[in-house]
């Protein structure tokens, strides 16, 4: 592809990217203004809002790992955007593979701002069946990484079937 046509096209991912921190951002802003650390409002019989803050990875994977681990997250998440772009910049002109990493970098930025400016990453988007079972509460940012994952593997299938 030509590098006139790569730049237009990298700041369209950038563009996704920015979007998805504005409103992970937006609704973290909203969440720390209104709710206590451990409320819980519910929304419907399956849906929380709730306030909690994560310091550890996914799942909460090394949440108690003394404080270390906001650093190491901030540094991978700092690699990890590199690699991003990197990958943008060379292979912008594939839509779904760059929507997905679009949405991960979005959501990988929001969660370092968060861990810069707090020191744990704000989560509020509860899931429950009958409060028998609850998913970790996640945010925006997670689910844009999620989603972008999910795209990832879709995108792989797809390359793979015409292959």
């Amino acid at each position: 592809m030509a590098s006139s046509s790569a730049s237009p096209r990298l700041i369209q991912w950038l563009a996704i990217a920015l979007l998805v921190i504005l409103a992970d951002q937006f609704t973290k802003v909203l969440i720390l203004g209104s709710f206590q650390l451990g409320d819980s409002r519910p929304v419907t019989s399956f849906f929380n809002i709730v306030r909690w803050h994560n310091t550890g990875a996914a799942f909460s994977f090394l949440a108690w790992a003394g404080g270390w681990q906001r650093w190491f997250f901030v540094g991978l998440g700092a690699v990890a955007t590199g690699f991003i772009l990197w990958l943008l910049r060379k292979h912008g002109h594939q839509t779904l593979f760059a929507t997905a990493l679009s949405l991960i970098l979005g959501g990988a930025i929001g969660n370092v701002i968060d861990r810069l400016l707090h020191g744990y990453v704000v989560d509020f988007i509860s899931i429950h069946y009958q409060n028998q079972w609850t998913f970790p509460a996640f945010n925006v940012a997670d689910s844009a990484i999620s989603i972008g994952a999910a795209l990832l593997i879709l995108d792989e299938l797809r390359r793979v079937r015409r292959g």
